[in-house]
């Protein structure tokens, strides 16, 4: 039975981001597309090795099987490749069986402007270009960093961890900061305690998630011994009274999440070499992603104000002792 596109959460990811490809990029900008054409039908049939969002798609898919009569998750792949040069990508796929189906594959273009058409929540990939003109255009998208896959052993949950602003959450608040300083941002989110934060450029795919959470909940109720596949996370640097607008605002999205860490600056590594998310989504790589990337496969979202001011973030309100929003 055919489920439509429209009905699932979609994930789309580019090769970059799925496989290691390392060795092939290297021949492609040392010796042009000739070579690189040359080299990956030579080895077509070699299985490329798990690159960094590996962990996450493979977990993400295995919602399919946790509610089969929804199939509620898709991802489709995003190349930079034509079918040509991409068969070695679809042969790894289907050597991990990975049930992945439907590809894009554009030679040598950005492949982002496609996003709509497969309905797709969040674009991942290794290219920062690609990923900064997706968001400028308004679309979802987050730059897999450099870092461990973490591919090893069996997990029988998926983990999700998000910053929150400038990630689920729009960049308003951090705005406030940034032109007022740290105490008109306290004052500023105080005051409006009460007022729902627009979403950000990952609000989609949060909401959905948020939809998969209830379905689970459902399942639950009928079955008190079933186990809870879908795990969701918060980790920022807000701290008190910054807090209460965070619950507010998730209360207006009736969303829920399995935990919630107000960290007031501290180092978010220290949480996360716990929790151990397959992937983590943050604004800012330094410090907050330099940190994560050592335990949790990670993305940065160059979204808004905290894109404005580079990766490099120059302190910011997490630097503070009363931490920031970050």
């Amino acid at each position: 039975m055919a489920y439509p596109i429209e009905e699932k959460l979609v994930i789309a990811v580019a090769s970059s981001a799925l496989f290691a490809l390392d060795e092939a990029d290297a021949v492609f900008r040392e010796k042009g597309v000739r070579a690189y054409r040359a080299y990956q039908r030579e080895h077509e049939e070699d299985v490329l090795s798990p690159g960094v969002a590996f962990p996450f798609i493979r977990h993400f898919l295995e919602l399919n099987a946790v509610f089969p009569e929804r199939q509620p998750v898709e991802v489709v792949l995003l190349s930079r490749n034509d079918s040509d040069t991409g068969m070695r990508v679809f042969n790894s796929i289907e050597h991990y069986k990975l049930g992945i189906i439907r590809a894009a594959f554009t030679r040598g273009n950005s492949p982002f402007r496609y996003i709509p058409a497969y309905n797709v929540s969040l674009f991942l990939s290794a290219n920062e270009a690609d990923v900064t003109e997706a968001l400028a255009s308004g679309y979802p998208a987050g730059l897999v960093l450099p870092g461990s896959a973490c591919c090893g052993g069996e997990d029988s949950e998926l983990r999700v961890a998000f910053d929150f602003d400038g990630v689920i959450a729009d960049d308003s608040a951090e705005k406030v900061y940034q032109t007022c300083g740290i105490e008109a941002f306290y004052d500023s989110e105080t005051a409006q305690a009460q007022t729902a934060i627009s979403p950000g450029p990952l609000g989609d795919l949060f909401r959905k998630l948020g939809d998969l959470r209830t379905l689970e909940d459902e399942r639950e109720e009928l079955d008190r011994s079933c186990r809870r596949f879908l795990k969701t996370a918060i980790v920022t640097a807000r701290s008190a009274p910054a807090h209460r607008r965070v619950v507010n605002t998730l209360r207006s999205w009736n969303i829920t999440v399995d935990e919630t860490h107000f960290l007031g600056g501290m180092d978010k590594g220290r949480i996360l070499e716990t929790l151990r998310p397959h992937i983590f989504f943050d604004d800012q790589v330094h410090p907050h992603l330099d940190s994560a990337r050592r335990f949790t496969p990670s993305v940065h979202i160059p979204f808004g104000a905290a894109a404005k001011r580079g990766s490099v973030s120059a302190g910011g309100p997490s630097g503070t002792t009363r931490g920031g929003i970050s």
